[in-house]
């Protein structure tokens, strides 16, 4: 897999979303299916995490007009900027479903029932096949197991029940402090496809032992969404259920960040380092993906145009085809960067390619430069790919992530629900 990104001031740990103080998870396999599909194995396919004290929680959501029901109950349930846990299933999205926002409840009430807590203090998601009825028995079934199974180290249990064409799970955890305190971050993910946010992610879940207060838990998310998991992009699709969850218990001990200084500024910088992880890890998982592909836009006047160019690269078709098959076709960058959303001048625009085999620039000033194609095929063997667009002599910048497509995307996707 890929490397994690190094930041100052932040120390990598195992331990995802249990890595932190005070949160308990597991997964089981309890045997959902959908119409047109057996049973998913053994494969977990139901996931839970209870805090040891109440938590501030705050997320986002998809801004699809179609929404699963998971997200209009979440909404309700943590309206008072207050959680205790969630409850996740993989499998079936409960999606365009009539009795939907019924079986989502239902999903609470069940989690609430077997860990003594109350149905409102629990987020709710769903991940699979949309517009297919949630069969709730093996849901039912499978709580009390699932609640008996929480530990403190169930993390891995977790990841794995909320992933569906997910190849790899996705976790990250940090230590860092804030005064005098050690405090933990830590998350998990799950996308693989249908992944192009916008002010949303894929199913993602955040915890930290931190003490804030819930509306400086939203703003920092807000904030750090936009830099991180709103710049990937897998393949232009924005999901139904796109959540993605914080959860804060306070139990690290540090003064309550109430308003924005060091301590907040610290703190969405952990955010950040976590979710950055996520983004990059959720790219290069893509649908049958063999790259990472990270694109840098330099020189913008304003963040706006430098992350409109950035993510128009890493989401073009012709682009990620010519990455998969190790073609420095770089008219296809410049095109992407032509058709951006924003203004700027083309005849300023330079690119470059770099991997960890080296680096070339392939155009300058809006025009093609020579280089060697030997060495740039060397470059584009590698598995994590670097495109340096800069568009002027402005101060702002952006990345982006995706990946290269290939075959077995369509493969994957055409008998997705078999």
């Amino acid at each position: 897999m890929i490397t994690k990104v190094n930041i100052d001031g932040f120390t990598y740990i195992d331990g995802g979303v249990c890595a932190a103080r005070g949160f308990k998870a597991g997964g089981v396999h309890c045997g959902l299916t959908h119409a047109g599909a057996i049973d998913s194995g053994t494969k977990n396919d139901l996931a839970m995490l209870v805090a040891d004290d109440e938590c501030s929680a705050a997320a986002v959501y998809t801004t699809n007009k179609v929404k699963g029901a998971p997200i209009q109950v979440t909404r309700q349930n943590i309206a008072d900027g207050k959680a205790r846990g969630f409850i996740v299933n993989s499998v079936n999205a409960n999606t365009c479903n009539a009795d939907g926002i019924e079986k989502a409840e239902k999903m609470c009430q069940l989690a609430a029932k077997e860990t003594g807590l109350k149905a409102s203090d629990f987020i709710v998601a769903s991940t699979g096949v949309i517009g297919q009825p949630l069969p709730i028995e093996p849901i039912e079934k499978g709580i009390p197991m699932l609640a008996k199974s929480l530990s403190y180290e169930g993390n891995a249990a977790a990841v794995e029940a909320i992933m569906t064409t997910d190849t790899v799970p996705k976790e990250v955890a940090v230590k860092f402090t804030l005064g005098d305190k050690e405090c933990t971050m830590g998350g998990m993910l799950k996308g693989s496809g249908m992944i192009h946010p916008n002010m949303a992610t894929t199913l993602s879940f955040i915890t930290t032992d931190v003490n804030i207060a819930p509306e400086y838990l939203k703003r920092a998310l807000s904030d750090v969404i936009k830099r991180t998991l709103n710049m990937a992009s897998v393949d232009g699709d924005t999901s139904t259920n796109d959540m993605c969850c914080v959860m804060a218990n306070g139990l690290a001990g540090n003064a309550r960040i109430t308003s924005e200084g060091e301590d907040f500024g610290k703190f969405t910088d952990a955010l950040f380092v976590i979710l950055l992880n996520l983004a990059r890890m959720m790219a290069r998982d893509g649908e049958g993906a063999t790259k990472l592909i990270e694109c840098v836009c330099t020189g913008a006047e304003d963040i706006r145009t430098a992350q409109t160019v950035a993510k128009s690269v890493i989401t073009s078709s012709l682009f990620k085809a010519a990455m998969f098959g190790e073609d420095a076709n770089w008219g296809r960058i410049l095109c992407a960067v032509g058709y951006a959303d924003a203004d700027f001048d083309i005849n300023k625009v330079d690119v470059s390619i770099a991997s960890a085999a080296g680096k070339i620039d392939v155009c300058k000033n809006g025009s093609g430069v020579e280089f060697s194609e030997e060495k740039a095929k060397e470059i584009l063997k590698e598995e994590e790919i670097n495109i340096f667009v800069s568009i002027g002599s402005g101060e702002c910048h952006a990345a982006a992530w995706g990946c290269d497509l290939t075959y077995d995307y369509v493969k994957i996707n055409g008998d997705y629900r078999s």
